[in-house]
């Protein structure tokens, strides 16, 4: 049997796989590698060597260098710098599709048009590399060629880089406009809850009870109101106890002023104490008619329901400072100069603001127009008509507040702090007692609207009630 040989069986490489063949040896030889996707040309002065060398091995007839004649080496220089073509080729088109890609958003038709027109005579010229690796036709000056090859792909990859940073720079661009935008919706819903808040905490809010009616009086719409009085006593106190941070108050030494001895199961409960100082002085005479003036009023005299019923709808929804202005002799406005010169006395208004000017204006029957001053409006118009809608119910409704070392009953009393229910152990203290009363308690015939109170420990409330004895 004839045996078969290799050849028969295996298909001779095509002239294509040679070349192949060729360029890679070529790439080994001279020095042609891809960097970062770059290719990586020797110098020109070391091509000039190679060449040389070629040259001087070819007419001795030494073989130590790759190449067997001047011929081959020509040849060899040549491909080399058609190679060093076609990657600055592939380069330009990968330049043009970037600038492509960048023109179509934003849409920019001079910028497609002009990297269309960049890729169709970028891929021309590789049909010319083709054609010319195809008829043998070379660059007569290789070396030149492969250098401009170079410069030629570092102006494409420069290029790329470039619209990279001008894509990186626009994105960043829209990212900031987002930014300004969502800023400007977050101060837009900011402005919204302020409004909404003041709404809330203004007596405006009471809108809820505007289609009501004197037959229709239940002790849930007092609440609501005491609950918006409440609002704006807390808030006044806050501005109160900022300005005598201010001016350089001992917080801790006014709030044991006001009630000595009192031990604090939080440092922040400290607030408490002033809010009932400003509630005692604020519903001191609640339950006389004439509110501010209660030596004048007539105990025999019933008090006129509907009267105070139309006044707590007719100034519900006004501005305090408005009201003020337009009638500087009414009763409320009567209420507020007596509560003011009651509550901020001459000594707390100098050491606030450093003279008595709101004082002696408030004294001469006009209104300061301070954010001090508004606070407080504010506040007593909302005790203002907590009054005039308590008076309006028959019977009305009366205030009441406990004792100081009275134990706590769920009927009558509501803690502003749940941690005094606690011993030091974290164990259910069974024993808590009344250190001071903070908000005052209501009652409506047989409705009991619980008073807030700030509680102590048995041991702490025992002292306390010797103390106050």
């Amino acid at each position: 049997m004839d045996s078969v040989k290799s050849s028969d069986v295996t298909p001779a490489k095509g002239k294509l796989g040679r070349t192949f063949a060729k360029v890679l040896h070529l790439r080994v030889a001279t020095g042609v590698a891809p960097v970062d996707g770059n290719q990586k040309v020797k110098p020109q002065e070391k091509i000039k060597k190679d060449w040389n060398v070629g040259k001087s091995a070819a007419r001795t007839g030494s073989r130590s260098p790759p190449f067997d004649n001047e011929e081959e080496l020509e040849n060899m220089v040549a491909l080399q710098a058609l190679l060093a073509k076609l990657f600055a080729t592939i380069s330009s088109i990968k330049a043009a599709y970037a600038e492509l890609q960048y023109s179509q958003s934003p849409y920019n038709a001079d910028g497609i048009q002009a990297a269309d027109q960049m890729v169709v005579s970028e891929l021309k010229n590789l049909s010319e590399f083709k054609q010319s690796y195809l008829k043998r036709q070379f660059d007569p000056s290789p070396e030149t060629a492969m250098l401009s090859a170079e410069i030629q792909e570092q102006k494409s990859v420069k290029k790329t880089y470039d619209i990279m940073r001008k894509k990186l720079y626009s994105q960043l661009r829209l990212k900031d406009s987002e930014l300004i935008f969502l800023r400007e919706k977050l101060e837009e819903a900011t402005k919204q809850n302020r409004l909404l808040d003041k709404r809330l905490n203004q007596s405006g809010q009471l809108y809820v009870l505007d289609n009501l009616h004197r037959s229709g009086l239940t002790p849930t719409h007092l609440v609501t109101v005491l609950r918006h009085a409440v609002k704006s006593i807390r808030s006044f106190v806050r501005l109160m106890v900022e300005e005598m941070q201010s001016a350089g108050w001992d917080i801790h030494a006014a709030a044991n002023a006001i009630e000595p001895g009192v031990v604090y199961l939080k440092d922040d409960h400290k607030c408490f104490v002033f809010e009932s100082f400003v509630c005692k002085q604020m519903f001191e005479a609640f339950n006389y008619p004439n509110f501010s003036l209660p030596d004048k009023s007539l105990p025999g005299k019933r008090p006129e329901h509907q009267l105070f019923f139309r006044l707590f709808m007719d100034m519900k929804s006004g501005k305090p400072k408005e009201f003020l202005e337009q009638n500087p002799k009414s009763k409320f406005s009567k209420f507020c100069r007596v509560k003011y010169l009651q509550l901020v006395n001459p000594k707390l208004e100098s050491s606030l603001f450093g003279n008595l000017n709101q004082r002696n204006l408030v004294k001469a029957g006009e209104f300061p127009n301070t954010t001090f001053f508004a606070s407080f409006a504010e506040m007593a118009k909302r005790v203002w008509l907590l009054h005039c809608l308590a008076f309006s119910f028959e019977p009305e409704a009366s205030i009441f507040q406990v004792n100081k070392g009275c134990r706590f009953s769920e009927v009558y009393m509501e803690s502003v702090a749940d941690e005094a229910f606690l011993s030091s152990d974290d164990t259910p203290e069974s024993d808590p007692r009344v250190a001071f009363t903070v908000v005052p308690g209501f009652r409506i015939d047989k409705t009991v609207i619980q008073c807030q109170v700030y509680l102590s420990v048995s041991n702490q409330g025992n002292q306390k009630a010797k103390v106050a004895r």
